[in-house]
């Protein structure tokens, strides 16, 4: 049933690190954990869905201050949710800005 505010989307994800070795990381793959996502299984459904990093810059460029990164779900990493996400630019470190739209 829809409520006053509408439906949502998108679901909203924290970046947790890059995927990484004991020594080298790999940062063009992120390691995200998705909202209400705590399984395995919840976790499938995102397989091969667009990710979007949405932020916002200091400088205008086409009129406007919001930048986006792009990237894709590639596979689902260990059994508490945590999807591999895949992107050709290199997202920020999670300390500066973790949200995923």
């Amino acid at each position: 049933m829809p409520s006053d505010h509408g439906h949502r989307l998108y679901v909203k994800g924290r970046h947790l690190s890059y995927q990484r070795g004991k020594r080298a990381t790999n940062p063009n793959t992120s390691l995200i954990k998705l909202e209400g996502v705590d399984d395995t299984k919840a976790a499938n459904f995102y397989l091969g869905k667009k990710v979007a990093f949405v932020y916002r810059a200091k400088r205008e460029v086409q009129g406007s201050k919001i930048r986006v990164i792009w990237g894709k779900v590639t596979r689902t990493h260990g059994n508490s949710g945590v999807v591999a996400l895949n992107s050709d630019t290199t997202s920020p470190p999670s300390h500066s800005v973790p949200a995923y739209e």
